[in-house]
């Protein structure tokens, strides 16, 4: 393609942009709004503007793709068939058939909940760093919830119609979800495809800013969402600064491993791509439309152009007062200069929005009023829609474009003026440093909206502006951006996802290296030091050994092994397993005498001594849980479920269980279990019959601390906890802010109060070499740790212990205090 730009020639030459695998949009709207005709009462397809549109609809409909979104109205009858285009119908959307386009339908008030109250109400206002503009609502967040879930299982569906027509079928299908109004979607579309095994590489991108951690930490569900973005394979953003708030994030508030240098984050043993893909504009077609549109602007005046949608982002207040504050300094441009303000109409049910078109009204007429004289008003002011071909000529014949939002994820209006201007002498643009554009739009003159006598500094500056600056300050931003239009962002975003059809120059680096001891060395170090005795306490399962179809088969890596035993013999470290396992089961897995062992989740304790610790089970349910493993082995052991017999506890397994089954079965074995009187508590593919008692593994971390190291042992020792379960969770806030705490997670959305996420049990054994390396360049101390000194301490503690019982009848009799049982040795 070929644009004449002044006196500059600049030739782009673009392989059409296709992608190897077919492509499935997912975005908050379809790329055409339906509208119901007045008289015939059918439904007909309006176009939508917009530069994701004009550039991502072409590749969907060459790969025969589809689309996912809501159709912008609420259809009485979901399965009313969506129509064809128009047969005249010549935007980017014609092509797409029917067929190949899947609505979401929702009750009208869950998704105003979902758009209005957390779209709107809190994403908006908290990523454009306004937190005091955002709302917290938690059944807003449930609606946001929701409509992610419907979201996800209709690209599912997407996803088994490209499967079953068995469509491009020479890469996988890219998924590619859109924005802010999704940020949990991807994360179950992944589990799901992994769980019907379909193949599909899942990409995001967000057209809005990604806030800095500080800012983005005032949500209550940011690991929520951090999560659901990292669901995807490659993740988007305007600009390398809303990439390293991201990553910021990840590691932060999630405890990921990162790698600022290739932007790259590892959640779940994935590597997730985090990339910068500024987004163009139709550069051509704009060049073609100033061209094309008719002279509609008083060319005796200069123009200044301000085109905003009516948002409180948009610094449209500041923008005015700053060119009220021009005219007040340099009034020689009175009579000489008129603001025309396009402002686009925006949620204008809202208050909010009412109120800020009232401020902006009433200032607009108090600028007129003070500065107006007989042949001339400073400001014109348009309140509406105005179409592409106006628009265009406007901003062909602008003399000044002022673009100064207080926070935008890029800015197209910049780009399209830049487009426009095809005249000579060019026209300036002045851009915000807080809009995304300003990253790459070096030659536009920056202005600080908040700064209002240095934005009409920078004003005056761009109307005296010599013809010669105008002139190579615009050459050099139409170059660019015609370079960097809306196709090379798609090809961009294709290349990224390594599936452009072409083939593709270096795409940088796209996994993380494996987890080493030296990942460890900046968070452990200055936590742990050279003085201080370290308490390693580690979970079993899915911690120190991999999790198994089968507990017996759950076995502890020979070198895990043999690092616990070389722990266990160093003089200033203490271990202890606290596993979900009854406590001689564990004892026996991990094979490894002189270390404290916690069965049944710290109901059982076995120290170093051969003392033991067994926390009282309230006698009424003592004789239940006979008959508790009885009905469950009657109702609900089949399709591979089956239960474990703990003593203390019982679990209920459906690792084996086809999913389709397992929720039915898992739902019975709850309903028995709550009914015998027993708690029923989430595991790994289990569910855990566990008594009604104040117990768990954060109540037995502090016990075996305390008995170890008696009373002050926060003041003592270091701590670190390991675990990969719920059950871990209570340890790990009954320790937060005591202890260096990590949680193997997969990639699913988990909650956590560890500060770090571990990937597997590898990334666990290189913890513990970490730790091994760190102890054995230590010189032995005189005062080194022995079990003997905190017997003494054990002995003499008292601890305090409750449960939840029914009311107990007057025959009862009351529970047991703690049993103790000693070997009557005190040799360690």
């Amino acid at each position: 393609m070929s644009v004449m730009q002044n006196s500059v020639t600049v030739t782009v030459s673009r392989a059409t942009c296709n992608s190897k695998g077919s492509m499935i949009v997912v975005s908050n709207r379809l790329p055409f709004i339906l509208k119901r005709n007045e008289t015939t009462g059918e439904l007909e397809r309006k176009a939508s503007a917009g530069g994701l549109v004009t550039a991502v609809a072409p590749v969907v409909i060459r790969g025969k793709g589809i689309w996912v979104g809501w159709p912008g109205i609420h259809l009485d009858n979901p399965n009313e068939k969506i129509p064809e285009s128009d047969p005249n119908d010549k935007t980017p959307t014609a092509g797409l058939l029917s067929s190949k386009i899947v609505a979401i339908h929702a009750e009208p008030k869950l998704f105003d909940s979902y758009y209005n109250g957390c779209c709107n109400g809190t994403f908006w206002p908290l990523f454009h760093s306004m937190p005091d503009r955002a709302t917290f609502i938690v059944d807003h967040w449930k609606a946001y919830v929701k409509i992610n879930e419907e979201f996800a299982m209709k690209t599912i569906h997407a996803l088994k119609l490209l499967k079953d027509k068995k469509e491009k079928d020479n890469g996988p299908p890219i998924v590619w979800v859109h924005d802010y109004h999704l940020m949990l979607a991807a994360n179950w579309i992944r589990q799901r495809a992994e769980e019907d095994e379909i193949k599909c590489k899942l990409g995001f991108f967000l057209h809005i800013p990604f806030p800095p951690w500080d800012i983005f930490r005032l949500l209550p569900w940011s690991d929520e969402v951090l999560q659901g973005i990292l669901g995807c394979d490659m993740v988007g953003f305007h600009i390398t600064d809303y990439c390293l708030n991201f990553i910021d994030c990840c590691q932060r508030s999630l405890g990921c491993r990162v790698d600022r240098k290739n932007l790259l984050v590892e959640l779940g043993g994935r590597t997730i791509c985090v990339r910068p893909l500024p987004i163009g504009v139709p550069f051509d077609r704009f060049v073609s439309l100033a061209q094309n549109a008719k002279p509609v602007l008083n060319m005796s005046q200069q123009i200044i152009l301000g085109v905003d949608r009516l948002d409180y982002t948009k610094g449209l207040v500041h923008k005015l007062k700053a060119f009220e504050r021009l005219l007040e300094k340099h009034p020689e441009h009175i009579e000489k200069v008129v603001l025309l303000q396009i402002s686009v109409p925006s949620r204008t049910d809202v208050k909010e929005y009412q109120d800020l078109k009232e401020e902006v009204d009433q200032l607009v007429g108090r600028i007129n009023g003070r500065f107006t004289t007989p042949n001339w008003s400073p400001i014109r002011y348009i309140f509406g829609c105005i179409g592409q071909e106006q628009l265009a000529s406007f901003y062909r014949d602008a003399a000044v474009a002022l673009v100064t939002p207080l926070r935008d994820g890029m800015n197209l209006v910049a780009k399209e003026f830049v487009a426009c201007q095809i005249n000579k002498p060019p026209g300036v643009l002045i851009v915000s440093p807080f809009a995304g554009a300003s990253e790459m739009m070096h030659e536009a003159l920056i202005c600080n909206p908040y700064e209002l006598d240095d934005c009409a500094a920078v004003i005056h500056r761009a109307l005296i502006m010599p013809e010669d600056e105008r002139t190579v300050r615009m050459n050099h931003l139409r170059r660019r951006e015609q370079q960097n239009d809306v196709d090379s962002w798609m090809m961009a975003f294709l290349k990224a996802m390594d599936s452009l059809e072409e083939e593709a120059d270096d795409v940088g680096a796209t996994s993380m290296q494996p987890v080493t001891i030296d990942d460890f060395d900046e968070y452990l170090s200055k936590y742990i030091g050279y003085t201080q005795k370290l308490a390693l306490l580690l979970d079993y399962d899915g911690t120190l050994a991999p999790i198994a179809p089968h507990p017996d088969l759950a076995t502890l890596p020979l070198e895990t092994k043999h690092t616990l035993q070389r722990l266990s013999n160093m003089s200033d470290v203490y271990i202890a397993i606290i596993s979900g396992r009854n406590v001689n089961n564990v004892k026996e897995m991990v094979g490894i005498e002189g270390i404290t062992y916690a069965g049944n989740h710290g109901l059982e304790i076995l120290h170093p001594d051969g003392s033991k610790f067994v926390h009282p089970m309230p006698l009424e349910l003592q004789d239940k849980v006979v008959d508790l493993l009885k009905a469950l082995q009657e109702q609900v052991c089949k399709d591979g479920a089956w239960v474990e017999n703990k003593g203390a506890l019982l679990t209920f397994h459906f690792r084996e269980t086809p999913l389709a089954k397992r929720a039915a079965l898992a739902d019975v074995a709850r309903q028995l279990i709550t009914a015998a009187g027993f708690e029923a508590a989430p595991a790994h593919c289990a569910i855990e019959a566990r008594p009604p008692v104040e117990w768990n593994k954060g109540r037995a971390s502090i016990y075996i601390l305390r008995t170890a190291f008696g009373l002050d042992w926060s003041e003592r020792i270091r701590i670190i906890y390991a675990g990969d379960d719920v059950t871990d969770e209570d340890a790990m806030l009954a320790l937060k802010g005591m202890a260096a705490t990590f949680r193997i997670a997969s990639s699913t959305i988990t909650k956590t109060s560890a500060e770090r996420r571990l990937s597997s049990t590898d990334s666990v054994l290189a913890m513990l070499k970490w730790v091994e390396r760190h102890f054995s360049r230590r010189k032995p101390r005189a005062n080194s740790l022995t079990y003997k000194g905190a017997r003494i301490a054990r002995d003499t503690l008292q601890m305090q212990m409750s449960y939840h019982l029914p009311p107990r009848s007057p025959r009862q009799t009351p529970p047991r205090t703690p049993e103790v049982i000693s070997s009557g040795s005190d040799s360690s």
